[in-house]
């Protein structure tokens, strides 16, 4: 029997084709596709950057899957009579929605007529599952299976004043169809995006979705060492004390008194101290003027103690004691990353 290759150098180099050339920063604003997850917290520390997530070539690779698969239901949609549109009839660009000053926003399929003999417009929603979440939908509808992508609808029907959505899925494994005409409720678009206000708007972390951290849902979110343990969040401008979203859409920085620019966001500075908020040790003092903030565990962010820069590299902040502090302010001890030990 012929050796069949498991790592071949062209599916390899297909994946890190990938890896190159797709964009894996956050998005600049809260997402319409995020608001309808459970838990508060998860959109708070997903607005304000806490984590950078990096996808592999594969998963990239599967992503744009889903995205060639619009262009498919697209086709099938006016092959069957109904009218399409993909953009903006008015701009010739993609339909958006916006709230919050440009915080809050997202993109839509497309907006459909003629969808099953309905004389009412729809907002065009369409996503690939695999077999065993495809199954769940057909069961349960999309309200229930997939709470994301109910709200995601709900928004942009309410943004986009348009009274039902036609939700167009596909299993990936068969290429079974399902589909799902779902009203828009005039109520639930304004709650969550009275929602997004809230969660944008805050400096304050908003309450765990359970304090249990063996909670399985808590367990496997990307956030769950940040959120129930001590990892300290990246340091950018978005986790930084100084820095506050306005209503206009806009991030100012009280230290440098300036708008700060999407790359001035990411890039950081070398004055950022961590909002407190986002730590899970208690600050004990804040003092602007000497740029620093003391925590109850002896831990100093700032000037006489570590740069957050320094801090972002721990796993766990509780290692940094007031002994620590006051040895590496003594002999201009750096927090470093440790060595590969797998070269």
């Amino acid at each position: 029997m012929a050796h069949l290759p498991t790592d071949s150098p062209t599916v390899q180099a297909i994946y890190q084709w990938h890896e190159k050339n797709a964009y894996q920063g956050n998005r600049p604003h809260l997402g319409g596709s995020l608001i309808g997850h459970e838990c508060d917290r998860h959109l708070f520390y997903s607005f304000r950057w806490v984590l950078s997530k990096a996808f592999n070539g594969r998963m990239l690779r599967l992503f744009e899957t889903g995205q060639l698969a619009e262009d498919r239901f697209v086709a099938e949609l006016r092959g069957i009579g109904a009218t399409i549109w993909e953009v903006d009839p008015d701009t010739g660009k993609q339909f958006r929605i916006s709230d919050c000053g440009g915080h809050f926003g997202g993109s839509l399929d497309g907006v459909g007529l003629g969808i099953e003999n309905s004389s009412k417009p729809h907002v065009l929603e369409f996503k690939t599952h695999n077999a065993k979440s495809f199954k769940e939908l057909k069961a349960k509808g999309v309200e229930v299976a997939k709470p994301q992508h109910y709200a995601q609808m709900q928004v942009y029907g309410h943004k986009m004043d348009i009274p039902r959505a036609l939700y167009v899925a596909s299993n990936k494994d068969t290429d079974e169809l399902y589909s799902e005409r779902v009203e828009i409720k005039k109520t639930e678009g304004k709650r969550l995006i009275e929602r997004a206000h809230r969660i944008i708007f805050t400096d304050r972390a908003p309450s765990r979705m359970s304090e249990d951290p063996a909670f399985y849902k808590c367990k496997f979110c990307d956030h769950h060492a940040i959120c129930h343990g001590n990892k300290p969040p990246e340091a950018n401008c978005r986790t930084c004390a100084f820095v506050t979203p306005k209503e206009d859409g806009t991030w100012h920085c009280e230290h440098h008194n300036k708008t700060l620019s999407t790359d001035n966001q990411r890039a950081g500075c070398e004055r950022h101290l961590y909002n407190p908020e986002m730590l899970n040790i208690e600050a004990t003092q804040f003092d602007p003027d000497a740029h620093r903030i003391t925590y109850a565990t002896g831990l100093v962010n700032g000037d006489g103690g570590y740069q957050s820069a320094d801090l972002a590299k721990l796993d766990d902040l509780t290692v940094i004691d007031a002994t620590v502090t006051e040895m590496a302010a003594a002999f201009g001890a750096r927090i470093v990353e440790a060595p590969d030990d797998s070269q």
